[in-house]
């Protein structure tokens, strides 16, 4: 019988959680591929062209980290899901952007869990990687939020 996967914020996990938490990491990974794809794609007017075209990289960067997660799904014994999590559609921009704003805030959160349950089960190479994941999903969230005109979300609380 496989064990559950701790709680988000908890650095105790299994391998057979991490692998579980992996998958809901990788679902967010497909939900912020298909957001990106579409958002640059619908988001209108000259005020938005520049975040337009920054969603087009976002959406290669998150198809990156989703090949990086499942590989790693992979090494640990699991099989990475197929499903994304649901994608949130508006015909307001700003609407859209304060949607992909939320997804970020919540990757980042739960990457900075991920690297510490990780690094407590030993697999360093792998916490190294999200680290890097990290990086970048910062940048994507610093990008929406000059976008929307506000400042970076605190990611330090639940």
């Amino acid at each position: 019988m496989a064990d559950k996967p701790a709680a988000e914020g908890n650095a105790s996990v299994t391998r057979e959680g991490l692998i579980a938490l992996l998958n809901e990491d990788l679902s967010r990974e497909y939900q912020a591929i298909i957001a990106y794809v579409v958002y640059s794609q619908v988001l209108k007017g000259a005020a938005y062209m520049n975040i337009a075209k920054e969603l087009v990289t976002h959406a290669s960067e998150e198809l990156s980290h989703a090949l990086i997660i499942s590989k790693q799904i992979d090494y640990l014994g699991g099989m990475p899901t197929v499903t994304a999590k649901l994608v949130k559609t508006s015909d307001k921009a700003e609407e859209m952007l304060q949607f992909d704003l939320d997804n970020e805030t919540e990757t980042i959160r739960n990457y900075r869990d991920r690297v510490r349950q990780c690094e407590a089960l030993g697999e360093f190479a792998l916490a190294e990687q999200i680290r890097d994941i990290l990086v970048q999903e910062q940048e994507h969230q610093i990008d929406l939020a000059t976008a929307l005109g506000k400042d970076v979300p605190d990611t330090s609380a639940r």
